[in-house]
């Protein structure tokens, strides 16, 4: 049997109209209602609106709400991992998909997640490829106020910086980097700044039970896998302020024998990045019923 990964991206992964040819499916049905009752909003008309789908209170929600469906449909053509991950946000469906909370338990935490990081004080992210890590590590340590850190290890030529704004037009500034994006987010996100919005978190995962994995999940701050509950909760709470360890997730696949990754949700941004850490991998990606095996 080819040992495989499910693997979930998060925020920046959405796309205007995604899940259009899932919300019509009759297995979608109950799924959307829950999320009707829980949101108070419509996930389906959200997905139709590229202004509103780009606000964080409304992204994390209906790509949870998306990647949970395919994830879903996936079970139903008798598909089944043996590892998952997700990017962030994604990691909140890899746990779904894990069998760690149901779908609305998982989209309620989303729900306080997203409104709690969204009421986060003002902040920047850019994404820098083409640079020297060990001149961006030097140059944050050197950063007079400690105020930006790497809060996306996603490969080992991009990572995601975050802070105040004056503090990473510094780094940019200051580092030999190919290209530098800054990101369409007015947040700095996994980052201290996160931390009023981690605490508050904290009390909120607190009071929602998990249960155990029946596959075991690789974490964004703990890239080895686990099954305990107790475990990928306390890992979960650490997350909000917690840097995303892609690239060490990414080596830590043939390690575990995995040989082949499918990304299941919008784009194929989790699948590009493996594909530049690691080779010999086989990388599938499911975003639409299209997608899905026969």
């Amino acid at each position: 049997m080819t040992k495989t990964v499910w693997v979930f991206p998060g925020q920046g992964s959405q796309v205007k109209d995604m899940g259009v040819d899932l919300f019509s499916l009759p297995e979608a049905k109950e799924k959307l209602e829950f999320a009707q009752q829980i949101l108070g909003w419509s996930v389906p008309e959200i997905c139709k609106s590229e202004e509103k789908l780009s606000h964080t209170p409304y992204t994390q929600p209906a790509l949870y709400t998306v990647e949970s469906l395919l994830v879903d449909l996936m079970r139903s053509r008798g598909a089944k991992p043996q590892l998952v991950a997700g990017h962030s946000l994604g990691e909140y469906v890899a746990l779904y998909a894990a069998g760690v909370f149901n779908f609305q338990a998982g989209l309620a935490l989303v729900k306080q997640r997203s409104e709690l990081m969204n009421k986060a004080d003002e902040g920047q992210m850019a994404a820098l490829m083409g640079f020297d890590r060990e001149e961006l590590e030097e140059k944050i340590a050197q950063n007079k106020y400690k105020d930006v850190v790497i809060a996306n290890d996603n490969s080992p030529a991009q990572v995601v910086i975050s802070g105040t704004k004056a503090a990473v037009e510094e780094i940019i500034a200051n580092i030999k980097v190919k290209r530098a994006v800054k990101l369409k987010v007015s947040k700095a996100f996994h980052s201290p700044f996160m931390e009023s919005a981690s605490a508050e978190f904290e009390k909120v995962l607190d009071s929602v039970p998990f249960t155990d994995a029946e596959i075991a999940v690789i974490s964004n701050v703990d890239p080895t896998p686990a099954t305990a509950a107790e475990i990928l909760k306390e890992r979960l709470k650490r997350q909000i302020v917690g840097s995303v360890r892609w690239r060490e997730i990414s080596l830590q696949l043939p390690e575990e024998g995995v040989e082949r990754v499918v990304e299941i949700g919008p784009g194929k941004v989790l699948t590009g990045l493996i594909k530049r850490t690691c080779s010999g991998l086989t990388l599938q990606n499911v975003s639409s019923a299209a997608d899905l095996p026969n």
